[in-house]
């Protein structure tokens, strides 16, 4: 089964993980701690065989390529990374706004609002996640065990 592409806010979150020094990778495979610190999803990727799997509830149960899989995938430079927009994500509360809000839509408004604050303009941060998600497409990653 192949993964299908994320909800673009995944992007954001994902380079917001690797600011907060959530992502450890380690010969290959890789651990993330959720925004709260409660959880840690194991995360795996071969590039050989066009597999990756996370225990994140994105990739697990909905078959989309989960936050922890691209963050891992930035720091491996298979996908684009922005370092300047990474580390005004740096804190950002993920779970908590997506629990109080329940629609990424409104999530992505307020994250642009700040990202605006910080003199990061949304076209710019729209561009970014626009790269990342053709990335994705193109690598055509199936969900399975490494």
């Amino acid at each position: 089964m192949y993964l299908h592409r994320p909800p673009r806010i995944k992007v954001l979150e994902a380079l917001g993980a690797i600011a907060d020094g959530r992502v450890k990778v380690l010969n290959g495979k890789a651990k993330v701690v959720s925004s709260e610190g409660d959880r840690e999803y194991d995360v795996c990727v071969d590039l050989e065989r066009r597999v990756a799997y996370s225990t994140d509830n994105g990739t697990h149960y909905r078959n989309y390529v989960g936050y922890p899989i691209i963050a891992v995938l930035m720091l491996k430079g298979v996908l684009p990374f922005d370092e300047r927009l990474s580390q005004a994500l740096k804190g950002i509360p993920w779970r908590k706004l997506n629990e109080e809000y329940k629609k990424y839509a409104k999530v992505m408004e307020i994250i642009f609002d700040e990202l605006d604050r910080k003199g990061i303009r949304r076209e710019e941060v729209e561009r970014y996640i626009d790269e990342v998600m053709e990335k994705l497409r193109e690598l055509k990653l199936r969900k399975g065990k490494c």
